[in-house]
């Protein structure tokens, strides 16, 4: 697991820097745009997003697993990319014909703003990540987000200064994303051959996507529409709450989605031999990580969106508070799904398993919303990813022993309660300022936990070998 650990934290930085710019804007734009605005940005995002997930189709698991494949075989693998690439493309223009229809025949407030957020969708043009991942190539992505999104920041704190320059905001957003996917082809050269691809080669590829693409938008229901339908039977204050909570989920989830996008591409080249060995070391990997983030979270919710949002945002902690749970369900079904499913070709479990949790979502989004508003979409997001992880557990129970990775993983829960009960101390010491308490909070977990956990980060995570008494080293 050494060298996945080390492509494990290349991804981590791709995954968190995705998200951390935003985080520094946070308490400036939420002060500066307000609750409202907010709202209306995640509204529209969330519309573009369903183009989006049709110009992808799927392709960013299914494309990662077939380059893996191939990846020692340069023609095979210069074939495979440009023909899974031209079926990416032709959606995308497909899609992006299906906007403008859209845009012009509904009568909406927010049209504008709706298409800035277009650019996002042309970004699905150039959006070549998969193969990276499909070579295990996480490095060369890092440069490229440091770049970006740092040059993002900057534009944001010049050049947005009051509640009337959300579409700025909204520019700036989407421009980084398209050219941040711009900026890996400058890097594709080296890496693949040209290749006669035709239409056979393509569209061979269509219904295999198809059936990695019926989960992506069963999820997308879960965890976008929610979004959606806060602001069509809420308003758009409740969802500048709860989109800001869930930008602090999104945190946890993004090492998730690290861990995942590492394992799949590893998996699908595993023997079943060394299978049991690899899938419980992602389980400790992913559950080090989320444990404390966990139950930290929850002790720091209240002060913490005071200081990071303002007291605008009401609601925000309770909704963090509420939502932390999925990142516990998140955890167990990534690990399932990149490390059994998807690289064992297990695709009617995930896809049943989503399909289950959308309906589910959607039932009771329909039943909660009007009434609770942002706590609603709580409820329907937390059942539907239950929903999802307790179908894959059951289905996969004679091929993961659940039991033994139970019992692998919760030392961790316990040293991260023994962590949180220390954090939670420093609540009855008083501070000048709440900045500084979250900070001293924040760094006594760092400091605590990795305390507890010398032993696993040195020999499991970093891969140090251990030694006998007689200092001879043991394999």
């Amino acid at each position: 697991m050494k060298d996945t650990n080390k492509n494990f934290l290349y991804n981590l930085l791709y995954q968190v820097f995705i998200f951390i710019i935003p985080l520094i804007t946070i308490p400036y734009v939420s002060r500066v745009l307000g609750a409202d605005n907010i709202g209306i940005y995640s509204y529209t995002y969330s519309l573009i997003n369903y183009f989006m997930l049709a110009s992808m189709l799927g392709v960013n698991n299914y494309g990662s697993r077939e380059i893996a494949k191939v990846c020692n075989n340069i023609e095979m693998k210069s074939k495979k990319f440009y023909s899974i690439y031209f079926l990416q493309l032709i959606c995308t223009c497909i899609m992006c014909i299906l906007f403008f229809f859209f845009f012009f025949i509904i009568k909406y407030d927010y049209k504008k703003i709706l298409l800035i957020q277009f650019i996002y969708l042309l970004s699905c043009a150039f959006d070549i990540n998969w193969y990276f991942f499909g070579v295990e190539k996480f490095k060369i992505t890092i440069s490229r987000n440091i770049i970006i999104k740092t040059l993002s920041l900057l534009f944001i704190f010049l050049f947005v200064k009051s509640k009337n320059d959300l579409w700025i905001y909204t520019l700036i957003l989407a421009s980084s994303t398209l050219i941040s996917q711009i900026y890996l082809w400058f890097f594709i050269k080296k890496e693949v051959i040209r290749v006669s691809v035709n239409r056979k080669d393509i569209f061979n590829h269509f219904s295999k996507c198809l059936v990695l693409f019926v989960p992506v938008v069963a999820y997308s229901i879960y965890r976008i529409m929610d979004k959606t339908m806060i602001g069509f039977f809420s308003n758009t204050f409740q969802l500048g709450n709860y989109e800001n909570a869930e930008k602090i989920i999104t945190i946890p989830l993004s090492i998730i989605s690290a861990l995942g996008v590492v394992m799949l591409p590893h998996m699908s080249k595993t023997n079943n031999s060394d299978f049991d060995k690899k899938i419980t070391s992602t389980f400790e990997l992913c559950f080090f990580m989320l444990f404390p983030i966990f139950i930290g979270l929850f002790i720091i919710a209240d002060d913490f969106s005071i200081v990071f949002f303002g007291k605008e945002f009401i609601y925000a902690s309770n909704l963090i508070r509420i939502l932390l749970i999925t990142i516990i369900f998140s955890g167990i079904t990534n690990v399932v799904r990149n490390n059994y499913l998807i690289p064992k070709s297990k695709d009617k479990i995930y896809v049943t398993s989503t399909i289950y949790g959308a309906i589910v979502n959607l039932i009771l989004n329909l039943i909660f919303i009007r009434k609770y508003g942002a706590y609603g979409a709580c409820i329907g997001t937390i059942s539907a990813e239950f929903i999802v992880m307790a179908y894959q557990v059951i289905n996969t129970r004679k091929n993961i022993n659940y039991k033994y990775n139970y019992f692998k993983v919760l030392p961790f829960l316990y040293k991260a309660i023994i962590m949180g009960v220390i954090v939670f101390l420093w609540n009855f010491i008083p501070f000048k300022s709440l900045l500084i308490k979250i900070i001293v909070q924040i760094l006594t977990a760092i400091t605590v936990y990795f305390i507890l956990n010398y032993k696993y980060i040195i020999y499991d995570f970093l891969g140090r070998k251990r030694k006998n008494k007689n200092n001879i080293e043991l394999s």
